[in-house]
C-alpha cells in the first residue's frame, strides 16, 4: 500500500487520489480495531474472572460480560477494549481477591495505564508487562516484588510516568532505560538497585521528576544529568554516591527539589547551585562536604528547606543570610565545624533553626526568640545569659522547642593572680557603692513619673476619653488620623463589617495606617471601659508575622476606632473574587496564604499566655500585602478561651464559616476555628465559597469527584510536583479540618506542624485523586494529620 501511494504522490501528483488513500487508511483502521476488539473481548473478561477479580459467587447483574466497562477499577477505549486497571489498595472497590498469578496481561494489548499499589506481585510479571507495547503510564508501587528491572523494558517507549518505587528490586538499571525518551515521571525508590546510574538516562530530556534514592547505587553523580533541562524534582539521597557535586546541575533552571543527602559525597558545594532561582528544598546533609558556607545561597529567594547539617564546613554565618527570604520555613547547619558568632539580627522568618555541634560562641541574640517551633544551638561555646524566652521553664512561648541549653561548652575561666585580686578587692566596693546610688536617683525618677501618668489617665478617665499609640504622641496622632480622614469621610473607607467600617489614613510620616471605626453602642455600657482596654492590651502583646499588627486604639463616648497595619493587597475573600487578581494569584502563593493563616491560628491557640480564639476566621479576614504574605485579622469577636468565662458561650462568626455543631450547642472552643480554616483553605483551592462541597460531604455525593475537577478553574493545572504535592496537602487539611465531629478535628499545632515537616514525594499523580482520597487516613498518615 505505502508503494502505491508512493508510486501515485510522484507519477500522477494528483491530491484527490492522497484524499483516497487517506481516507481508505482511516476505513481500514476502524475495520481492523473493530475486528480485533470483538477477538478480544471475551478474552479480557476471562481474564479478569480466571484471576479472581470478581467474585463469581456472588456476582450482580451489572457484573456479566457485557458490562465488562462497568467493572470496578476497568476504563474502556471507545471500542470496549480496556484500556486502564487501577487496583489501589487505598481505595478498594473489587469484590474479589486478585490473583496476580493467574492474570493474564497478554489479553490486554490495547492498556494505556496499569496502576497496582498494595499487593504481592509474583516475579515474573514485569516480563509480561513489558509485552504490552501502547503502556502509557504504569505504577507498581508497594508490592513487594521481588525482581530485576528487566532489560525489556525499553520496549515500552510511549511510556510517560513509570513508578516502580518501594518494591524488592535488585541489579542494575538496564541500559535499555535509554528508550524511554517521552517519560515525564522516573520512581525507582526504595528498592535494593546496584551498580551505576546509565549514562544513557541523558536521552530522558521529557523528564522532570527523578527519584532513585534510598537504594545501593554507587560511582559518582552523573553530569549528564544537566541536559534533563525539565527536572523539577531530583531525589538521589540514600545511596552510596561519591565524588563531588557536579557544577553542572546549576544548568537544571527548572529545579525546585533537590535532595543528595545520605550519600558519600566530598568537595565543597559548587557556586551553581546558587542559580537554581526556583530551588524551594534543598538536602545535602550527612556527606563528607568541605569549605565554607556557601554565601551564594541567599540567592534561592524561594527556598523553604536548607539542610547542610553533618557535613566538614566550616566559616562564619554570612551576614546576608539574615533575613533569607520570605519562604524559608526550616534550616539545619549542625554537626558542622562553623564559627564566629549568631547574628543578631536574625529575622522572625523562621520556624526551625538547628546550629548545634558546631564551634559557635559569643552571647545568645535575643531575636531567637521570634522562632515558634524548634531551636537547637546546643553544643557550641556559647556564653551565658540565655535570654528568658529560650529557658524550659519559660511558659509564653510553650511550643517552641529549646534543645539541650546545659550543654554549652562555656569558655575557660583562667585563674587571676594575686595582684589582679587585691584591685578587684578594692575597687568591687566602689562601684556597688556608685551603682546603689545611681539605682536610688533611677527609682526617684520613675516615681515621679508614675505619679504625672497616674494623675492624667484620671484625669481622661472622668472625662472618659482615651487615646493610645505606640511610639507616637497620642495627641497629635489623633489630630493627624483626623485630618487624613476628613472626619472619617466615607471617601477613605476601604470596607464595612458587622462591627464597623474600616478606613485608610496616611499620617504626615508617610506611613499608611487602617482604622477600624467600632459602632459605638457598647460604650455606653459602664464596664465596658475597662473590658475594652484589658482586651487591647492583651492583642498588643500578640506579635506574629501572620497577624495584623495594632498599632493603637481611641476609646470614646463619640468615636471608638483601632488603628492596624495597612495591608495592601486587601481581603483574601476581595481577590478571590476578581477574576484579574484571582489569575495572578497563583497556586504557590494561594498555599503560603493558607500555611500563614495556620501559623497565626496555632500561634493564638497554643502559644499565648492564654488560648485565644479568632471566633470569626473568614476570607474576609484574611489581608494580604503587597507580597501576597497574608495576616490574619479582626478580632472583634475574639475572647480569652478561658473556661471558666461566660464568653465560652457566645456564639459568633461569618455564615458559611461557622461550625456545624453551633447549630444545637453553645459551648464554643478552638475546633470551632478549626473547621472555619478548612473552610477557608478549601475557598482558597476551589476560587469561591465550597458551599457546594460542603453541603455534599454528607450525603457523600461528592467524594468520587476528582479534586482536579474542583480547583480553580481560572488557573491552569500545576505541572510541578512539589505545587501538586502542597496544593493535596492543603486539601487533606482542609477536609480532616470539616469532619463533622469536632473531636476528630486536628488542632491548629497539628495542622501547622505538618506545614513544616518536609514530606515524601507522592506517587499519586493529581489527576487520580479522589475526595475521597483526601479524607482517607492513608492521605491523612502521609500528611502527618492523623487522629487527633
Amino acid at each position: 500500500m505505502n508503494l502505491i501511494k508512493y508510486l501515485v504522490s510522484n507519477f500522477f501528483g494528483s491530491k484527490i487520489w492522497m484524499l483516497f488513500f487517506l481516507i481508505w487508511d482511516l476505513i481500514v483502521g476502524i475495520q481492523s480495531a473493530a475486528t480485533v476488539t470483538s477477538h478480544q473481548l471475551q478474552m479480557e473478561a476471562n481474564a479478569i474472572l480466571n484471576s479472581g477479580w470478581v467474585n463469581i459467587d456472588n456476582m450482580v447483574p451489572d457484573y456479566n460480560i457485557s458490562n465488562r466497562c462497568n467493572w470496578p477499577d476497568i476504563t474502556c477505549n471507545e471500542v470496549g477494549s480496556i484500556k486502564a486497571i487501577n487496583i489501589d489498595n487505598m481505595m478498594p472497590r473489587y469484590t474479589g481477591t486478585v490473583l496476580f498469578e493467574r492474570l493474564n496481561l497478554s489479553t490486554f494489548r490495547n492498556l494505556e495505564s496499569l496502576v497496582v499499589i498494595g499487593h504481592h506481585l509474583p516475579k515474573t510479571i514485569l516480563k509480561e508487562i513489558c509485552l504490552l507495547s501502547k503502556l502509557t503510564h504504569l505504577q507498581l508501587s508497594r508490592n513487594y516484588l521481588e525482581s530485576q528491572v528487566p532489560h525489556s523494558l525499553g520496549n515500552l517507549s510511549k511510556l510517560t510516568h513509570l513508578n516502580l518505587s518501594n518494591n524488592i528490586l535488585v541489579g542494575k538499571l538496564p541500559p535499555s532505560i535509554e528508550n524511554l525518551s517521552k517519560l515525564t515521571h522516573l520512581d525507582l525508590s526504595a528498592n535494593s538497585l546496584k551498580g551505576q546510574v546509565p549514562p544513557s538516562i541523558e536521552n530522558l530530556r521529557q523528564l522532570n521528576y527523578l527519584n532513585i534514592s534510598f537504594n545501593f547505587i554507587q560511582g559518582s553523580i552523573p553530569p549528564e544529568l544537566w541536559l534533563l533541562k525539565n527536572l523539577t524534582c531530583l531525589y538521589l539521597s540514600n545511596n552510596r554516591f561519591k565524588g563531588e557535586i557536579p557544577s553542572s546541575l546549576g544548568n537544571l533552571k527548572q529545579l525546585q527539589v533537590l535532595d543528595i543527602s545520605h550519600n558519600n559525597i566530598q568537595g565543597s558545594i559548587p557556586l551553581e547551585l546558587g542559580f537554581l532561582e526556583y530551588l524551594s528544598s534543598l538536602d545535602l546533609s550527612h556527606n563528607r562536604l568541605n569549605g565554607n558556607l556557601p554565601i551564594f545561597l541567599s540567592n534561592l529567594t524561594q527556598l523553604q528547606y536548607l539542610d547542610i547539617s553533618h557535613n566538614l564546613l566550616i566559616g562564619t554565618l554570612p551576614s546576608n543570610w539574615f533575613p533569607f527570604n520570605n519562604y524559608l520555613l526550616s534550616m539545619d547547619l549542625s554537626h558542622n565545624l562553623i564559627s564566629g558568632k549568631i547574628p543578631s539580627h536574625i529575622e522572625d522568618v523562621y520556624y526551625k533553626l538547628n546550629l548545634s555541634n558546631n564551634n559557635l560562641s559569643g552571647t545568645i541574640p535575643q531575636s531567637l526568640c521570634n522562632f515558634y517551633y524548634y531551636v537547637d544551638i546546643s553544643y557550641n561555646c556559647l556564653e551565658d545569659p540565655i535570654p528568658n524566652c529560650l529557658q524550659p521553664s519559660n511558659k509564653e512561648n510553650n511550643n517552641l522547642t529549646v534543645i539541650s541549653f546545659n550543654q554549652f561548652h562555656p569558655w575557660p575561666i583562667h585563674k587571676k593572680n594575686k595582684k589582679l585580686k587585691h584591685i578587684v578587692v578594692i575597687v568591687l566596693p566602689i562601684l556597688i557603692l556608685l551603682v546603689l546610688v545611681f539605682s536610688l536617683l533611677i527609682c526617684l525618677n520613675l516615681h515621679h513619673n508614675f505619679r504625672n501618668k497616674l494623675d492624667g489617665n484620671s484625669t481622661k478617665t472622668k472625662n472618659g476619653d482615651m487615646f493610645c499609640i505606640w511610639n507616637y504622641d497620642g495627641k497629635i496622632a489623633y489630630d493627624d488620623i483626623v485630618r487624613a480622614t476628613e472626619d472619617f469621610d466615607m471617601r477613605y473607607c476601604i470596607g464595612t463589617g458587622a462591627y464597623g467600617s474600616v478606613y485608610k489614613a496616611q499620617l504626615p510620616s508617610g506611613k499608611v495606617v487602617a482604622l477600624k471605626k467600632l459602632h459605638g453602642y457598647e460604650a455606653e455600657v459602664p464596664s465596658f471601659d475597662e473590658s475594652f482596654r484589658n482586651e487591647v492590651k492583651i492583642l498588643s502583646e500578640i506579635k506574629h508575622r501572620h497577624i495584623v499588627k495594632l498599632y493603637g486604639f481611641c476609646l470614646h463616648k463619640r468615636i471608638m476606632f483601632l488603628i492596624y497595619q495597612y495591608m495592601e493587597k486587601g481581603s483574601l475573600f476581595s481577590v478571590l473574587y476578581d477574576d484579574v487578581e484571582a489569575v495572578e494569584f497563583k497556586w504557590r502563593k494561594r498555599v503560603n496564604t493558607i500555611k500563614g493563616v495556620a501559623f497565626a491560628l496555632s500561634y493564638l491557640h497554643h502559644d499565648c499566655t492564654a488560648p485565644i480564639m479568632h471566633r470569626d476566621v473568614s476570607s474576609s479576614n484574611i489581608l494580604l500585602n503587597y507580597e501576597w504574605q497574608a495576616s490574619v485579622c479582626d478580632f472583634g469577636t475574639a475572647r480569652l478561651l478561658q473556661y471558666n468565662s461566660s464568653n465560652r458561650t457566645i456564639v459568633a462568626g461569618t455564615i458559611g464559616y461557622i461550625a456545624p455543631e453551633l447549630a444545637y450547642t453553645m459551648a464554643v472552643n478552638e475546633k470551632c476555628d478549626v473547621y472555619s480554616f478548612g473552610v477557608v483553605a478549601l475557598e482558597a483551592l476551589v476560587g469561591r465559597h465550597p458551599e457546594d462541597i460542603l453541603s455534599s460531604l454528607q450525603s457523600n455525593s461528592t467524594q468520587s469527584v476528582k479534586l482536579c475537577q474542583v480547583l480553580d478553574q481560572r488557573l491552569p493545572l500545576p505541572n510541578n510536583d512539589v505545587v501538586i504535592r502542597d496544593i493535596i496537602h492543603v486539601a487533606v487539611v482542609a477536609f480532616a479540618c470539616l469532619n463533622i465531629n469536632p473531636r476528630s478535628r486536628p488542632t491548629m499545632k497539628r495542622v501547622s506542624q505538618s506545614f513544616v515537616t518536609e514530606l515524601t514525594p507522592l506517587s499519586i499523580p493529581l489527576s487520580e485523586i479522589s475526595v475521597q482520597q483526601l479524607m482517607s487516613q492513608e492521605l491523612k498518615g502521609l500528611f502527618y494529620i492523623g487522629n487527633p
